[in-house]
């Protein structure tokens, strides 16, 4: 896969086609930080879903290079059912979506991917427990705690190659934006900070020697080409990030 144990993509990395979980909505009448509402955390979770199966075989090339080539294989097999069974996990109440298709990818996806994403999106949906309407603050707050409990999963950490490797500055990109006290971002502006922090990070991931996982075992090998967790982390955000606004 391309986590705390995925490979590293080739040449040609896959472009705006996806999505991760991303920012909020659009701004309150307060003019206060956007909101995430169960739609627009919907329409995050459909777009992951969806890139993962559009980028199946992108992913698996990326992850061929110094792994197994199996990472768009097994991330696309979890995300298209959770498109087929999306009537059935779907719900109003935020954690409850998230960990719906927490279960399915822990069971439905192979290798490591399963386990880490599972708990990525475990951990997000504690998260938001309780949070009808969660906010641009609370997205963050759901970013954080998937990179979290992928760093105790994967017993992994920013440095060593993995999905995290994008995850975790985007995540800080968009803490710091909510922090620096200027004028209210809206979603759209956020979701734009997520996508090009990730991929600006994910493409730092080229140089880098893999330190976790089975590009692990290939030492120098896995120097050259960036990691296909990492990429993916982008390739969802770039996804997000361009139908943004024009999601129904």
């Amino acid at each position: 896969m391309t986590s705390p144990s995925a490979s590293e993509p080739s040449p040609s990395t896959p472009g705006p086609s996806s999505s991760a979980p991303g920012p909020g909505s659009s701004p309150d009448a307060s003019g206060s930080s956007p909101s995430a509402s169960g739609g627009d955390l919907a329409f995050v979770v459909q777009s992951i879903a969806r890139t993962a199966v559009d980028n199946e075989r992108a992913f698996s090339d990326l992850d061929a290079v110094a792994g197994d080539g199996d990472f768009g294989y097994s991330l696309a097999r979890g995300f298209e059912i959770v498109l087929a069974d999306w009537a059935d996990l779907v719900s109003d109440v935020p954690s409850d979506l998230l960990k719906n298709v927490a279960l399915v990818i822990s069971k439905r996806v192979g290798g490591t991917s399963g386990p880490l994403w599972g708990t990525a999106f475990l951990r997000a949906s504690a998260a938001v427990r309780d949070r009808p309407e969660p906010t641009a603050a609370d997205a963050v707050a759901m970013l954080r705690a998937a990179a979290e409990g992928i760093k105790a999963r994967g017993k992994s950490d920013l440095g060593d190659k993995t999905l995290l490797d994008a995850l975790i500055p985007m995540t800080d990109a968009l803490e710091a934006r909510l922090a620096d006290g200027g004028p209210p971002a809206t979603a759209g502006e956020l979701a734009a900070l997520a996508a090009t922090t990730a991929r600006t990070a994910a493409d730092a991931t080229t140089p880098l020697q893999a330190r976790r996982g089975r590009q692990s075992y290939t030492g120098e090998r896995s120097i050259g080409s960036p990691d296909p967790g990492a990429v993916a982390v982008a390739v969802m955000a770039e996804r997000v990030a361009a139908e943004w606004d024009a999601r129904g």
